[in-house]
């Protein structure tokens, strides 16, 4: 097959949403596919006009029929695109989790966003997300279920974690700090467990959200936690394996996941996880695995992290499960398999009905 891959921003960025994306393009073009892969401008969800316009130039120079995957981050700000060119097109949405879903967005954004990308699906023949929570989120925004393909990243395998589960714990973080990866309510909770033996290593970019990354600083200051919480910003493949294995607990209070790639990654070298019941985190982290509260809940988190202190009997639960859940992890070449029989199908399809 033709595969035309549209993105926004560097296809290279560390997140799970670009990583998915990277793993897929590499896995087609490794099964034969040719796949052209189309940078659009910085910005996106929110284009300004320049931005507009290189994804309007980059739609006019696909041909009749192209197969062309856009990824939701920016298909549900290209309304009028999609409506121009869908019928024409056999164009197939990747919606990572909706835009609206986004944290701390203003409420007048929030609709925006709903009703743009509300009728930017409606011109998709199919649409693949990357969880049957995604999936199911989709009703609200007037998907046929029958356009709906779930697939679900993959893992790559890799070692278990050496670490026994004695103090000092070193706890481990994997999110690029936003609001919506809930880092704030992280430190606040670990603040009520400062006498104990733990440090946290957070991983992941500093820049996406500098307000924010700021704020979280300070907080961390004035919380009396600086010698015991570590923002390491993105780091690279070899460092974050080193704080993989050095690790006992991932932790990551999420607001929102339209999948949850770090905690899949952490379950894969047995690391036992606290996290939240927010989107599709329940979907990744089985019962046995990990311990998962309340999304903005400072309390119900700080008691999480006390039991995992306190309760040996739970720690090693915990870590037999994530062992468990690791053997269970879907396979990035069983999500490329499937990616790709979607494409396959879609080639054959009509363009949906209006």
């Amino acid at each position: 097959m033709q595969i035309e891959f549209v993105v926004p921003g560097d296809l290279g960025t560390r997140t799970g949403g670009y990583g998915y994306d990277r793993r897929i393009v590499d896995g087609l073009q490794a099964s034969g596919d040719q796949v052209r892969v189309h940078r659009l401008h910085e910005g996106f969800p929110r284009p300004d006009r320049d931005a507009l316009a290189g994804a309007a130039a980059v739609f006019d120079g696909f041909a009749d029929d192209a197969l062309v995957v856009v990824d939701g981050l920016a298909l549900g700000a290209l309304p009028d695109l999609a409506a121009r060119h869908g019928p024409r097109l056999g164009l197939v949405a990747l919606i990572h989790h909706p835009l609206a879903f986004e944290t701390g967005l203003d409420p007048h954004l929030i609709q925006r966003l709903r009703y743009s990308e509300m009728e930017a699906l409606r011109f998709c023949r199919r649409v693949i997300t990357t969880s049957a929570t995604t999936a199911r989120a989709l009703a609200d925004f007037d998907v046929d279920p029958a356009r709906i393909d779930v697939v679900h990243p993959g893992t790559d395998p890799a070692p278990l974690n050496r670490r026994a589960g004695a103090p000092p714990w070193q706890l481990l973080c994997v999110a690029t700090v936003t609001p919506r990866k809930g880092h704030r309510w992280l430190v606040d909770a670990l603040a009520m467990h400062r006498s104990r033996p733990w440090r946290l290593a957070c991983v992941g970019g500093l820049e996406r959200d500098p307000q924010e990354a700021a704020e979280l600083r300070r907080r961390i200051e004035s919380l009396g936690l600086a010698t015991k919480v570590r923002l390491h910003g993105e780091v690279d493949d070899a460092e974050l394996h080193r704080l993989y294995d050095e690790s006992d607990l991932f932790v990551l209070p999420s607001l929102m996941e339209g999948y949850g790639m770090a905690f899949a990654e952490a379950l894969a070298r047995g690391l036992p996880v606290i996290g939240t019941t927010a989107g599709a985190i329940p979907e990744t982290v089985p019962p046995q695995a990990g311990l998962l509260v309340a999304p903005a809940n400072t309390d119900a988190l700080s008691r999480a992290l006390g039991r995992w202190f306190d309760e040996a009997v739970l720690r090693e639960s915990m870590l037999t499960g994530a062992r468990r859940a690791r053997e269970r992890l879907p396979r990035w070449e069983d999500s490329v398999r499937r990616f790709r029989q979607v494409l396959a199908g879609c080639a054959m399809e009509r363009a949906p009905a209006r």
